[in-house]
């Protein structure tokens, strides 16, 4: 049966117009997204069974392209809009970022380098530049290293602190293999971050570890 059979009250697009798009389950969702299903199988259907297929809907929007379109129904059209779709989100948190004290929109800012750093199969050291008054200037990458490691070099951040006139940084990095705890390499290069930049009156305020569900702050847990 396809949707436009269901009653007008079980149509996922009606029941986001008229209750909300968070009272949708995730197979509305992306029933909503994919738009049309198969012959004999509607969007609803072919969305139960993607996220079947792949386990939740992390998984599916996670899958590189290959896997993504080894499922019958989806494709290199559905990968490439999905992802772009990702982004736009990314690029939405950002923007209310840039409108927000960080120290004071702490939740913002964790949920924000949690989209960017997450899912990263490697390893990424990143920072958030921020002005005087603790806005946010930019998000900037700053190294990309292996599965669990990445190399960091002092005079490079210092030299992006100047050329963005940044008058205090939060730095975040993720843990690929999902555990969060600080090693003791992290807390080394911590501190020489923030010894260096101290001598150009630059504050470190903060550095993240992103791990999986988890967000670990070290000025919560004492470490700066």
């Amino acid at each position: 049966m396809s949707i436009r059979d269901w009653p007008v009250e079980e149509r996922p697009q009606e029941r986001l117009l008229n209750e909300g798009s968070e009272h949708l389950s995730d197979a509305e969702l992306l029933a909503l997204f994919l738009r049309s299903g198969q012959p004999g199988q509607s969007a609803v259907s072919l969305a139960r069974q993607a996220l079947h297929h792949f386990g939740n809907i992390r998984n599916l929007l996670c899958a590189d392209c290959a896997d993504f379109c080894r499922m019958k129904g989806l494709g290199v059209v559905r990968y490439t809009q999905l992802q772009a779709a990702l982004e736009l989100s990314r690029r939405h948190l950002a923007i209310s970022l840039h409108k927000a004290d960080a120290l004071n929109a702490s939740h913002k800012v964790k949920g924000y380098l949690k989209a960017r750093l997450r899912d990263l199969k490697h390893e990424v050291f990143a920072a958030l530049l921020l002005d005087t008054q603790h806005r946010i200037l930019s998000f900037e990458q700053l190294s990309v290293g292996t599965i669990d490691q990445a190399t960091v070099y002092p005079r490079e951040v210092a030299r992006l602190m100047l050329e963005r006139h940044a008058a205090a940084v939060i730095f975040a990095h993720n843990h690929p293999t999902g555990r969060p705890e600080p090693s003791d390499a992290d807390i080394r290069l911590t501190h020489t971050l923030k010894d260096a930049l101290a001598l150009l009156d630059i504050r470190v305020l903060d550095h993240f570890i992103v791990a999986d569900q988890h967000i670990v702050s070290f000025a919560e847990q004492g470490l700066l």
